[in-house]
């Protein structure tokens, strides 16, 4: 055998050995490639979803509306000390980044837990604007109950912890969806139950400018005049698909 030989022989089976080797990392490479889209969208959640902080922040005990410990068919309001902002339009915003993140447990959620929430405003009228992702929708299980639930933990910790709110109008990433996952109506408005007692986290707020928007994103609103208060928690304005 030439050395010619020998030696191309000896760096094919160099190159062959070199491949062995780097194989592995070249399989993690190519996944880390194909995660990226999903990876630069959950970072970008992240982000969005910081716990906000604002000057007139005071700890106080929210209620807030998750599925109940004892009965999966049922809200429960659970008392959770919160740092919640004067400014109305803030403190909905901090409420309902800790409906999403902050679930006493996963099978308490009422929430997708990767939604977001894009926008909150609110009018002269007290009605409520809130832009959620396509997460809340597509991660919301189908199904007149769990989108009724889910509506419902929006609507019962907004009316629980913020005065002022008569309705809210919930978009879904800047548009008006006709349903939530295809049952719950969300071309209308959802009233705000008022509860008869005060809460302490619900003490009078300062006026805020009713238009300042949220976090990025765009909401419209259909501009329907404001209904009386409701006393019941649930819902008295939707239709069901």
């Amino acid at each position: 055998m030439s050395r010619g030989l020998k030696t191309t022989i000896a760096i094919l089976a160099a190159m062959v050995v070199v491949g062995l080797i780097t194989l592995p990392s070249l399989r993690q490479a190519i996944k880390r490639v194909q995660g990226n889209p999903r990876t630069e969208q959950e970072a970008r959640r992240e982000v969005m979803q910081v716990p906000i902080s604002t000057p007139t922040d005071v700890q106080v005990q929210a209620q807030m509306f998750w599925l109940s410990a004892s009965s999966p068919t049922a809200l429960e309001a659970t008392p959770v000390q919160l740092p919640l902002s004067a400014d109305p339009v803030e403190r909905s915003k901090q409420l309902l980044i800790t409906l999403i993140v902050k679930a006493p447990a996963p099978e308490r959620r009422t929430l997708a837990a990767d939604a977001t929430l894009l926008a909150f405003y609110i009018q002269p009228d007290g009605t409520a604007i809130a832009d959620f992702s396509d997460e809340l929708s597509s991660g919301t299980p189908s199904g007149i109950l769990s989108e009724q639930l889910a509506v419902d933990s929006i609507t019962q910790t907004l009316g629980a912890n913020v005065p002022g709110i008569r309705q809210l109008k919930i978009l879904i990433h800047g548009q008006e969806a006709d349903t939530l996952a295809g049952h719950v109506d969300l071309t209308g408005l959802f009233s705000i139950p008022q509860p008869a007692s005060a809460n302490p986290a619900a003490a009078p707020l300062p006026a805020a400018s009713p238009s300042t928007p949220g976090a990025a994103g765009t909401a419209s609103d259909s501009g329907k005049p404001a209904p009386a208060a409701a006393a019941s928690p649930a819902p008295a304005t939707q239709s069901q698909h």
